[in-house]
């Protein structure tokens, strides 16, 4: 095709031409050739029709022709070479392709051809240049001489391409002929030949012209010609203008159309009513309809353009809208109610009002259009209000004429064919419509504004509220499946569906939904059906069951949101609580109790019943899954009917448990443990199975999930049930094909590049879940007695499966085997290393490990081992990842420290000739330098509030309100002189104080058996190896504080046997699987060693201190063994295994959290990390290694003087304390390390002491009254 025929010369000739014509206005606007030249050069660049054009279509489709096939070729062979690594980046191949394109014979040939072409074509239409203008000028003389119709053409050589064949170009003179011809009062055939014409020539050059004003006049008028072709035209040629030209133009031909439409409206000749329905069949409305619908696509299509224009423009549309859709046929000074207005129209064709919804997505004109409502035509918004009004009320007549709605679908529909409506149809599809747009105007603050609405028949204005309650209403008084001609097939018009997805939308809207939903008028409206059900009330409501699952839909939403959970919990305004209505929450839970007992007449053997039962069961679980949710729901006993009705639907069928069970919330987990036990591993197997089938959840539920995980491996049950259910094979099977294997659907082309973190971002999720699963319960069941494999041979296919896998093979590395069995030593060993050192934070986890495994004694041959070799035998230990790390958990592990007390080397290497200067070392005693000095003390001065303290502590006369007056006067001293209140002083202040309590029956909370402490009693028996190294481990910190003398070691063992047998007079018999519920306590008692310090080593006085000390409540929470299968628990209680430090302390440190450190909180939900745990390591072991010996003496007196509570107390102040640093930390996803591994850095108790009893101020009563019912709780 490198060749032209005169043809092609033809061709090219006329699409040249209407090129230039088309760009014409931009060419003579240039001042100069060269800028014409560059327009041209540039005009793809900057005209949005340039690939339209015929002269561009032809040279592309020349191109193509000529040297596609060379393109193919190259780019195929590119696309092989980039395949090899060759060649790399589509830029790269674009290029490549292009040189060799250009440098082939085709191209050459074709540029050639196309060049000799060219200039004769540009030749020839410079020759009829001037041939051309002259015969225009003569046809136009003519056309004005004569004044007869006819097409105008430019009679050139190109009247006959294809582009001419569908567009005329005319001059002005031609176009303002045309204006005159469209005249009204110019003759009918005058008219019809000059819009003949009008379709024909272009719309960019008609409404670019002078004349276009006049003549948009003229076709506004000429619309409502009677001649059904005539107007059909200009309709046409308003369509082609939508489609064709940019919105600064087609703005007027639209305003024309809406202008047309307004008139007719008013004008005499329309006359249809509402109630003569409306036949889309009959010629005069289908011709309406046709230009509404015109109308409604250019809406729905605007918006997606006016942003680049004036708003000016955009108010014009807009302005002119409203105004139609406005419009009333007045008739005697008042407005008929049977006036088919616009809106019905308009209603017909896009009933769910999308170009409402597409004008106020964007903030640009949502502006405008309510500006425009609010000032101009509020008669809207209140018609609509008025239509939704008119069709409750007629919805709530059907139901007064019927006992149920079922029937009355059936009023407002009509069995005739789609091509008419009734006029109840019509009232429909207004009210369908008008609820729609309402919908869409609330989600707004300006839209809200609008309210509220004063209606022309009704009293009282119509409030948001007011609008939301009839919303709401809605969804049950109306029909459930609409039967319309538009419906037939769907219910996507029904109300209630309707209703749904707007109050849906609300729910997601955070603003919207505080002022339109969180009313106390709207939740009664939407409990309603669940009241009336209640109460045994007759309920009038079609598709009950349908009605209660879309209530329960709301409220779930409602409830998963921070605000909404607190209407549901204490309604609109918690201070002032409504006496005539409870809170949602009691008339929720009470309707979910009767649903699981099956006690509601009217669904028994409703197919759905289930459906409906679990609807309203997942409303609870967003209730409960705070621990304030959780505090209201406690008292019904909802768990139990839970468990019941799902034992008794596990006997009838296949059983599936359903993710129901509370919990939640930390003693939500308690009381499931407690009460159906059975049902926690089917329970943690269904959650497994959701997690492994890697089931979509939104974010809450994501980070929700993952705090249930360490929720439930806190406790002894859980774990087992996590280890059963496979959860813990999987997670350990991942991380070891993240840490060793890699991907094995990833094809490698490269090796995988050397982490620089110690701990690749790829596992650090893996780490993270370990350490949140791996606390001490959970630890204990997992590797009590199990001893660890240390086979001979370790395939390298042998993958781990269980945590004590994970201990054998990345942990205690002590043989060849081992190490030669992983593929990243070093990288697998540092994360064994560092997950050591996260596990050993937990000192009962610690001494564990120690007695079962000897890690002190593995590190130090490993380091041992790491040492260069010389000519004179073992020199300098070698400084690498592995040592470093050896080192830091080595100090960790065999000091006792709070922050000022142990320094910790660091895990980085520092720059410089020393990177290293951490001495290492190999063998005990470790080095001086790792135990900080302790400070001396200050020099005792008197001080006359500790010596009234102590007067009356002394006193043999208890005058009224003696406890109090103590606990002022302790306060007193503890915020003047905080640093006099330990040594002997805080031991004499703790034990006269407790033994004036335990004196007082009405102080005593737990009875006292008869037992005297002697060597004889305990001299046959021995410590376990747990408690032996827990003995040296706090005689060395005695030691250290100068608190101890030699021999301490007999005395601490004398006080921990007594206590044993002591306790064991006071527990029970349990028959349990779960290790922690044998004979002795599970772990070390840090409570009786910490009182062994404060007393300075005195055996007697420190067990006689805590035998008084065990009539106290306070006893249960700060002394964990007093509680260990005691009698004093319930039998479920004991079974769970779970302490009350767990379910009742911890619980309400996630409750007061919440409320007091709302930042706080939701960086541990974030972090899917439980407070509760690190809290219950905290109490645990009395915050050693936390905290100094001085704090942790402040610990033990605030919680003996002021109250048990101050537990609780204590553990939140230090999360205000580290609030900064947590949300640092969860930034840097590590929290839960940072949490384990850092001591309490600058923290006080005096500081916070004021903080402290705000809180008791606040939260004292509540709190005291569960922890005194944990004796007697039976939930």
């Amino acid at each position: 095709m490198s060749h032209f025929t005169s043809e092609d010369e033809a061709l090219l000739q006329s699409m040249l031409r209407q090129l230039l014509q088309s760009v014409k206005e931009k060419i003579t606007g240039a001042p100069s050739v060269e800028c014409a030249e560059e327009i041209l050069l540039h005009l793809e660049e900057t005209d949005e029709n340039f690939h339209n054009y015929e002269f561009v279509k032809y040279l592309r489709q020349y191109i193509n022709n000529t040297v596609g096939s060379v393109i193919e070729e190259e780019t195929e062979k590119c696309t092989s070479a980039q395949n090899q690594g060759e060649v790399s980046g589509y830029d790269t191949l674009v290029q490549h392709v292009t040189k060799k394109t250009r440098e082939s014979k085709e191209y050459r040939e074709m540029m050639h051809a196309l060049k000799n072409v060219m200039m004769v074509v540009v030749e020839s239409l410079i020759n009829k240049f001037e041939e051309d203008r002259m015969h225009n000028k003569e046809l136009d003389s003519k056309t004005k001489k004569e004044r007869q119709s006819g097409y105008y053409t430019d009679n050139c050589s190109d009247s006959d391409s294809s582009f001419n064949q569908s567009y005329t170009f005319m001059s002005q003179e031609q176009l303002q002929l045309l204006v005159e011809k469209l005249d009204p009062i110019q003759p009918k055939e005058v008219r019809q030949e000059a819009v003949q014409t009008l379709c024909f020539a272009p719309p960019s050059d008609i409404l670019n012209s002078e004349s276009w004003p006049n003549l948009r006049k003229h076709l506004t008028m000429s619309l409502s010609d009677p001649d059904a072709t005539f107007s059909e035209k200009i309709l046409r040629f308003y369509a082609k203008t939508f489609s064709s030209s940019p919105f600064n133009m087609t703005r007027e031909v639209y305003t024309s159309l809406a202008k047309h439409l307004e008139l007719y409206f008013l004008s005499g000749q329309y006359s249809l009513r509402i109630s003569a329905g409306l036949d889309v069949s009959n010629t005069d409305i289908n011709r309406l309809l046709k230009k509404v619908r015109l109308l409604n696509e250019y809406q729905k299509e605007a918006p997606s353009s006016w942003i680049r224009h004036p708003e000016k423009y955009m108010e014009e549309v807009v302005d002119s809208t409203l105004s139609l859709l406005s419009v009333k046929h007045e008739s005697s000074h008042a407005v008929s109610p049977d006036f088919l207005s616009p809106v019905y129209f308009l209603a017909l064709l896009d009933i769910k009002a999308v170009w409402f919804k597409k004008w106020t997505h964007a903030y640009y004109s949502r502006t405008v259009v309510l500006r425009l409502l609010e000032k101009k035509y509020k008669s809207l918004i209140n018609a609509a209000v008025q239509q939704c009004l008119d069709y409750f009320e007629f919805c709530k007549a059907a139901v007064n004429k019927n006992s149920r709605v079922g029937d009355f679908s059936q009023q407002h529909c009509s069995d005739k064919q789609n091509f008419s409506y009734t006029g109840s149809e019509l009232q429909y599809v207004y009210f369908v419509h008008s609820l729609c747009l309402l919908g869409r105007l609330l989600i707004y603050k300006q839209g809200r504004n609008l309210f509220p609405v004063q209606l022309k028949n009704k009293k009282d204005s119509v409030s948001i509220t007011d609008l939301l309650v009839l919303f709401t209403q809605l969804i049950y008084y109306s029909p459930r499946y609409s039967k319309t001609a538009l419906t037939m097939h769907t219910d996507s018009y029904s109300p209630a569906s309707l209703v749904m997805e707007i109050l849906q939308v609300f729910c997601d809207q955070t603003g919207c939904a505080a002022e339109c939903l969180y009313k106390d008028a709207v939740m009664d409206a939407l409990l309603h059906p669940v009241q009336s059900l209640l109460s045994g009330t007759e309920v009038y409501i079609n598709c009950l069951e349908t009605t209660l699952i879309d209530v329960a839909d709301i409220l779930a939403r409602i409830a998963a949101v921070e605000d909404g959970l607190s209407l549901l919990l204490y309604g609109e305004n918690e201070k002032t609580a409504r006496e005539d209505s409870p809170a949602a929450v009691h008339v929720i839970v009470q309707f979910t109790k009767k649903l699981l007992h099956d006690d509601i007449s009217l669904l028994s053997g409703s197919e759905i019943l289930p459906v409906v039962k679990g609807a309203f069961i997942f409303v609870c679980r967003q209730m409960y899954r705070t621990c304030e949710g959780l505090q209201m729901l406690i008292p019904y006993g909802l768990h139990e009917s839970i468990g019941e009705a799902w034992k008794k639907t596990s006997l009838l069928s296949e059983r599936v448990p359903t993710p129901v069970t509370a919990m939640d919330s930390t003693s939500s987990i308690s009381l499931e443990s407690k009460n159906i036990t059975g049902a926690m591993n089917d329970c943690v197997n269904y959650m497994f199975s959701s997690l492994s089938k890697k089931i979509q959840t939104n974010d809450y539920e994501e980070f929700g999930n993952r705090v249930i995980v360490t929720q439930i491996a806190t406790t002894p049950t859980g774990a087992v049930a996590l280890q059963s259910s496979g959860f813990i094979k999987a997670l350990v099977t991942e991380l070891w094909a993240l840490l060793e294997c890699g991907k094995d659907d990833v094809r490698i082309t490269q090796p995988k590049s050397t982490p620089v973190e110690p701990i690749d971002q790829s596992c650090r999720k893996s780490f993270l879940s370990l350490i949140n699963l791996l606390s001490y319960p959970a630890v204990f069941e997992l590797l009590s007695k199990q001893d660890i494999p240390n086979k001979p041979i370790y395939s390298l296919r042998e993958v781990p499966t269980d945590i004590i896998d994970i201990i054998d093979r990345l942990i205690i590395l002590n043989s060849e085997a081992k190490i030669h069995s992983l593929f990243s030593y070093e990288q697998s060993h540092i994360f064994g290393l560092r997950l050591l050192n996260v596990l050993c934070c937990e000192l009962n986890t610690l001494l564990l490990l120690e007695t079962q495994y000897k890690v002190s004694q593995v590190l130090l041959t490993a380091q041992e081992e790491n040492v260069t070799e010389t000519s004179e035998g073992p020199g300098d230990f070698i400084i690498d990842g592995l040592s470093v790390e050896r080192n830091h958990v080595l100090v960790r592990i065999n000091l006792i420290g709070g922050p000022q007390e142990r320094i910790l080397p660091l895990r980085v290497l520092d720059k410089g000739s020393d990177p290293y200067p951490w001495p290492m070392f190999s063998s005990f005693p470790m080095p001086k330098c790792y135990l900080a000095e302790i400070p001396r003390k200050a020099e005792f001065r008197q001080d006359k509030d500790l010596d009234k303290l102590l007067s009356l502590l002394k006193s043999p006369e208890k005058q009224t309100g003696w406890r109090e007056i103590c606990r002022k006067q302790f306060c007193k001293v503890m915020k003047a002189r905080p640093d006099i209140i330990s040594g002997t002083i805080l031991a004499d202040l703790i034990e006269k104080f407790v033994s004036h309590l335990s004196e007082s029956r009405s102080d005593c909370y737990f009875s006292m058996g008869n037992y005297k402490a002697t060597d004889a009693d305990v001299k046959n028996k021995s410590l376990s190896s747990v408690q032996q190294l827990g003995v040296e481990m706090t005689v060395r910190y005695g030691k250290y504080l100068n608190l101890l003398k030699e021999n301490a070691e007999n005395g601490l063992c004398f006080v921990l046997m007594n206590c044993e047998k002591f306790l064991k007079q006071q527990q029970r018999t349990v028959e349990s699987p779960l290790c922690c519920l044998q004979e002795h306590y599970a772990g070390y008692d840090w409570f009786a060693s910490s009182v062994f310090l404060i007393m300075s080593g005195d055996r007697e006085k420190t067990f006689t201190f805590l035998q008084r000390f065990s009539r106290l409540l306070v006893s249960a929470f700060l002394w964990l063994p007093r509680l260990h299968i005691s009698v004093h628990l319930p039998v479920t209680t004991v079974e769970s295994g779970i302490h009350p430090v767990y379910f009742c302390s911890a619980h309400h440190i996630e409750m007061l959290l919440k409320a007091e450190l709302p930042l706080v909180f939701s960086a541990f939900h974030m972090s899917g990390f439980a407070p509760s745990q690190i809290c219950l390591q905290w109490i645990s072991q009395c915050f050693w290694n936390y905290m100094d010996w001085s704090e942790i003496c402040h610990y033990v007196a605030i919680c003996i003087f002021l109250g048990p509570d101050y537990q609780i107390y204590m553990c939140i102040s230090v999360f205000r304390h580290l609030q900064q640093d947590i949300l640092k930390h969860t930034e840097a996803q590590d929290l839960q390390v940072f949490l384990k591994e850092e001591a309490l850095h600058g923290f006080r108790v005096s500081d916070y002491l004021e903080y402290m009893e705000s809180l008791e101020a606040i939260y004292r009563p509540m709190l005291l009254k569960d922890m005194r019912n944990i004796r007697v709780q039976n939930t």
